[in-house]
């Protein structure tokens, strides 16, 4: 079934003939009519998930010092004035309201129609709301991030029951730099103001976005560059001068280096970066001066901590010489690094797809988590298979209760883990 065109001719009946699809389909019956495979997608995760169809759950809403604090960090405020100006002209005219979203999927910023905003709060879409497809269900906010494309949600086809009145039309902001998700636009509205082009009209504004951030980005470059230029020709040795995030503008001496991966909170003085080794760090305006020192001395210890005592804060620490690095992992990457420290001899992509999803196949999500990975540990970590550095000592920091490893993880390999009992808090797991 065509749902836009359905729609466009006549809103009520397609609403009706949606709302007998979602009742079949939740039932476990079969539908006269299939829903859309990204819709019907949606529901099997919502299903998997304990998502209730028939109550409206709302997480709490950010406070509104929480929600400031998001809109001064996101790189979504840098294009605001271009989802205004290609959105919002026509949006109150067609009683649509747009909504911005992070990538935790928390609204930061609405703006349209005044009538469908008090309708919006109605359905807790509001500043500071978790539109999360895992909390909310099926809507243009969370599951255009979820599938990474736009995605129109149109009356029944939203999981939740309550938000059958509503109509969303989302499209995902990429970062133009590393493919990280930014964040989701999204027009919404009454059902009955639904159109047909809607869809392609967001996902339109969203790669204008897009551009102007590759544009924003080329040209702090440039301009960080011409600050490292002269800087640059007065030094003999390996230098590179990289924004806040990493991203180089200039180098001498070394072969260009796209991004180094820094610590979250990086401060002038003698710093370890994996992929450079032991650093000189200088402040720079907009950026930093990277001044690569001798290599480690043969002989001197190279430590990695990994830390996973904390629940939901487990961290990665490397110590050279002097001078050490640390950043907090994602839940994925604490579980590969946790197998790979128990495997130090290596751990091939099909048998950590086995070890994470009981799945050798799934090789594909572990290279590409793994390639994220060695974004930031560089050459500490070998592959073919995956291990780490044979001249590292690897030491892991358990919780103090074995069940309490890595709580969140439904990983085969960390449940039996868990389950099994360790012997001390700290120190090298067996090989």
């Amino acid at each position: 079934m065509n749902v836009a065109r359905l729609a466009a001719v006549d809103a009520a009946q397609a609403a009706r003939v949606l709302n007998e699809v979602r009742e079949a389909t939740l039932a476990g019956q079969r539908a006269r009519v299939a829903p859309r495979p990204v819709i019907e997608q949606s529901w099997g995760r919502m299903l998997r998930s304990g998502v209730d169809p028939e109550h409206d759950f709302r997480s709490r809403l950010l406070p509104s010092d929480e929600v400031r604090r998001r809109r001064e960090e996101s790189p979504l405020r840098h294009v605001l004035p271009v989802l205004r100006e290609g959105l919002l002209s026509v949006a109150d005219i067609a009683q649509h309201i747009m909504v911005v979203a992070d990538a935790d999927g928390r609204v930061l910023w609405r703006e349209g129609s005044a009538a469908v905003l008090r309708k919006a709060d109605g359905l807790g879409f509001e500043l500071g709301a978790d539109w999360r497809e895992d909390v909310v269900g099926t809507n243009g906010v969370g599951t255009p991030a979820v599938v990474r494309r736009p995605v129109q949600v149109f009356a029944a086809e939203h999981f939740v029951r309550s938000h059958a009145s509503w109509t969303c039309s989302g499209a995902p902001i990429i970062d133009p730099r590393d493919g990280r998700l930014l964040g989701v636009v999204d027009l919404s509205g009454p059902l009955e103001t639904m159109h047909p082009a809607t869809l392609a009209w967001v996902d339109s504004v969203a790669k204008l976005a897009e551009a102007r951030l590759r544009e924003l980005h080329q040209a702090s470059l440039e301009g960080l560059r011409a600050v490292a230029a002269p800087v640059l020709a007065r030094l003999a040795g390996r230098a590179l001068v990289v924004d806040r995030d990493g991203w180089s503008a200039a180098v001498t001496g070394m072969p260009y280096v796209r991004r180094v991966a820094l610590p979250k909170s990086l401060a002038p003085g003698r710093r370890w970066l994996p992929s450079l080794g032991s650093c000189a760090v200088e402040p720079l305006a907009g950026g930093w001066l990277l001044r690569a020192e001798d290599e480690v001395q043969a002989g001197a210890v190279l430590r990695i901590v990994l830390d996973l005592s904390r629940a939901g804060r487990c961290t990665v620490t490397v110590t050279a010489s002097a001078a050490s690095w640390s950043r907090e992992l994602s839940p994925r990457h604490a579980e590969l690094l946790y197998l790979l420290a128990e495997h130090r001899a290596g751990r091939g992509a099909a048998e950590l797809a086995q070890d994470l999803f009981g799945d050798p196949s799934r090789t594909v999500t572990v290279r590409a988590e793994m390639s994220r990975v060695r974004r930031y540990l560089g050459e500490l970590l070998h592959h073919r298979p995956y291990r780490f550095r044979d001249d590292a000592e690897v030491d892991v920091i358990l919780p103090d209760n074995p069940r309490d490893l890595l709580p969140q993880s439904t990983a085969p390999a960390i449940t039996r883990k868990r389950n099994a009992t360790h012997d001390g808090r700290t120190g090298r797991p067996p090989a």
